[in-house]
């Protein structure tokens, strides 16, 4: 038993000084050379889900306060959709299935983002005017926005009820979108 123990002590020390698997390094830095790099941005292009003409993008902003979730999403009904971030950044379904359910590491009951105990994902409803447009400007206090990179955005059909499980009962997914790193604002061309 000694002797499995020490193997797998030391296979597992030639991966981390490899390289291979992080060690007590904190997930908000990814490499870049020998220097830590913080994500401070991300981005989120939303894709048209079945037959829906909904279209977007968005942008997550680290700030002091929290972290904001602003943009703009095109081609909705007028009226409240279900807005929140997914567990997988996996598009293969055409009806956005393979995004998986809510976010929710904590196992938490769906809720409003207001909520006591809420999933992490759930962000709401986000307005769309007569003209079909919505306005997203949301601020997300206690996101790790490293929690979230290579996850989804799910925009729905319906409103967000903020009470039934496991849900929202929001409907069809009209569009998704992968949330990815991104340039800050004034590097991107």
């Amino acid at each position: 038993m000694k002797k499995s123990t020490s193997i797998l002590a030391t296979v597992a020390g030639l991966l981390i000084a490899g390289g291979l698997v992080a060690a007590d390094k904190p997930a908000a830095h990814a490499e870049h050379g020998d220097a830590a790099v913080q994500i401070h941005h991300a981005a989120v292009v939303l894709t048209a889900m079945q037959d829906s003409k909904v279209a977007g993008t968005l942008t997550f902003t680290v700030t002091n306060t929290g972290v904001v979730l602003a943009g703009e999403v095109s081609g909705l009904t007028p009226g409240k959709h279900g807005f929140h971030i997914h567990e997988f950044g996996d598009l293969r379904d055409p009806a956005g299935k393979s995004a998986g359910g809510h976010y929710n590491p904590e196992g938490h009951p769906h809720g409003g983002p207001d909520s006591d105990h809420r999933h992490v994902g759930d962000l709401g409803n986000i307005v769309a005017g007569a003209d079909g447009v919505a306005k997203v400007n949301i601020k997300i206090e206690g996101l790790n926005l490293h929690h979230v990179i290579g996850r989804s955005i799910v925009v729905h059909a319906k409103e967000d009820d903020l009470t039934s499980q496991p849900a929202g009962d929001a409907g069809d997914r009209i569009a998704v979108g992968v949330i990815g790193i991104a340039a800050a604002p004034q590097a991107a061309k």
